[in-house]
């Protein structure tokens, strides 16, 4: 493979990683605050793109477009918390997944109802159509170049959030104690609101950028929730620094398997099947990365008891 190439295409996995993060950030906050595991994170990541999606639609901006799949996120999330998710903090994991995937069924069909079944579409800027020049000569959509430095800037900021902050010294300690923090005077309840409204609103906005790649359609949310529970259990549940270095990993191992192997495996055989068997490995390769993280690390890179 070309040295060009191989650069393109460990962008490329900069930049599905830094999508997973946006993901994975959220899930890992709300699982090692809360306790909760959340099945219906996915359908936020959805509603942030379909609300992209009609607000660009609407009014030609793309700016407005990511601002409301951040207010619409965020809001289903409050109110998911306050409805639904309080009554679970308490419950056994298996309510919380039997109660989190119905739903699923429900924002899937309130989508499908407003919307309809039809995907949407939601155009890249045109000031950041085409492509640019990088160092060594590599040609790279600016589109593309625009979600990796954006999510490396709320990765930084994340982390700036949590290390720095009053909240994210509650968060922190609310992950270890919160009884604790309740009897010294915070209120736990809306540390719970907030938190699962930042996640929500991470994952809306990170739905809202692929939007621009990939069609807006019904159901768009499960693969990639699934992709950020791998990203989760591979960087330490609870860790934002964690989810980051999954979420880098699992990106570049996912992108450079789907281009490399099959090159590979056509050195030994015939194209077709170096294709056919390449393929099938690199959609594995996540799943035996975290399998391997798991038998050295069984908490996960930087996860703690």
């Amino acid at each position: 493979m070309p040295l060009l190439l191989l650069i393109e295409q460990i962008l490329n996995g900069l930049q599905f990683g830094v999508m997973l993060f946006l993901m994975a950030a959220g899930l890992t906050l709300v699982f090692g605050v809360m306790g909760l595991i959340n099945l219906a994170h996915g359908s936020l990541y959805m509603i942030g793109a379909f609300a992209a999606a009609a607000t660009a639609a609407a009014t030609g901006s793309f700016l407005l477009a990511l601002v409301a799949s951040l207010t619409a996120a965020a809001i289903a999330g409050v109110i998911v918390e306050m409805t639904v998710m309080r009554r679970l903090y308490d419950r056994d994991h298996l309510d919380q997944v039997l109660a989190t995937f119905a739903l699923i069924l429900i924002f899937s069909e309130g989508t499908r109802w407003l919307f309809g079944s039809f995907p949407l579409y939601l155009d890249t800027p045109g000031w950041l159509s085409g492509s640019t020049v990088l160092p060594f000569g590599i040609t790279y959509p600016k589109y593309r170049l625009a979600i990796i430095l954006v999510g490396l800037a709320v990765a930084m900021g994340l982390f700036a959030m949590i290390a720095r902050t009053r909240i994210g010294i509650q968060i922190r300690a609310g992950e270890n104690d919160r009884e604790t923090v309740g009897a010294l005077g915070v209120n736990i309840a809306r540390l719970y609101t907030l938190v699962f409204a930042l996640g929500a609103a991470l994952a809306g906005f990170a739905g809202a950028l692929i939007g621009a790649i990939q069609s807006v359609q019904v159901g768009m949310g499960e693969p990639v929730l699934i992709l950020a529970f791998v990203v989760i259990v591979i960087g330490g549940i609870g860790s934002i620094k964690g989810a980051f270095v999954g979420a880098i990993l699992v990106g570049l191992t996912d992108t450079l398997g789907r281009s490399l192997l099959p090159v590979l495996f056509g050195l030994f055989m015939d194209t077709s099947s170096a294709t056919t068997i390449g393929s099938s490995l690199a959609s594995m390769s996540i799943y035996i990365l975290m399998a391997a993280v798991l038998i050295f690390r069984p908490r996960g890179l930087f996860g703690t008891a």
